[in-house]
């Protein structure tokens, strides 16, 4: 472990900092994408009854593409450059939102018929009762689902580094093709860390948010 060059590159915005902030981005970009569209389209798929099952499978097909197959496939549909970043979050959403679909589906499922008939009696439309009753009950599940998907992105953003966008990533590539393998454990480390910090993070605010689940979240 060379602690010169941990040095030297952490004053370059353009090594260690630089990636470390390009990985964010590249990373929790396509969850924020992913769970704006998820929530609405879980819930829509969760009302299907018959159809959420074949749904339910084409999600899971989407989840088990390779991730490198789909970086490089996407550029040729939605005509970007193969090293512009836009593929990379682009690629993350699509498997975002393939992960978390099903826990909204599961969530949404999870409320119990007696809450949601009770909030129909006292006289609640349909809009109402899904933001105030259905949904908040549903998050717990939502959060698991959520956490799962973040650290399963910090972990792929990495995967881009085979086609030069891969953020911390290239730090393994760098020290694959030099022989040097401090930027491998530097960007093990930083990966980990990232993973680590973002699933307490995303802990704390289920629980400030939900404070009735607090003693479920774990």
């Amino acid at each position: 472990m060379d602690l010169d060059w941990v040095g030297r590159n952490l004053s370059d915005g353009e090594d260690i900092l630089g990636l470390l902030g390009l990985h964010l981005l590249l990373a929790l970009t396509p969850v924020l994408i992913a769970l704006v569209v998820s929530i609405p389209l879980g819930y829509a798929v969760s009302r299907t009854r018959a159809a959420a099952g074949p749904l339910l499978a084409v999600a899971g097909v989407v989840y088990s593409i390779p991730s490198l197959a789909l970086f490089v496939t996407l550029p040729l549909l939605i005509g970007t450059r193969i090293l512009d970043p836009i593929n990379i979050v682009a690629a993350l959403t699509i498997y975002t939102i393939a992960l978390l679909v099903r826990g909204v589906v599961d969530g949404f499922r999870s409320v119990p018929t007696d809450v949601t008939q009770a909030a129909d009696a006292m006289g609640m439309g349909r809009l109402r009762r899904v933001l105030t009753v259905e949904l908040p009950l549903a998050m717990p599940v939502v959060f698991a689902g959520l956490r799962v998907a973040t650290i399963s992105n910090i972990a792929l953003v990495s995967v881009g580094a085979v086609i030069g966008m891969g953020a911390l990533g290239q730090l393994f590539d760098l020290g694959f093709r030099q022989g040097f393998y401090t930027p491998i454990i530097v960007g093990i480390v930083l990966i980990v860390m990232l993973a680590l910090v973002f699933d307490a993070v995303i802990l704390l605010v289920q629980r400030l948010v939900l404070p009735w689940n607090r003693g479920a979240a774990t």
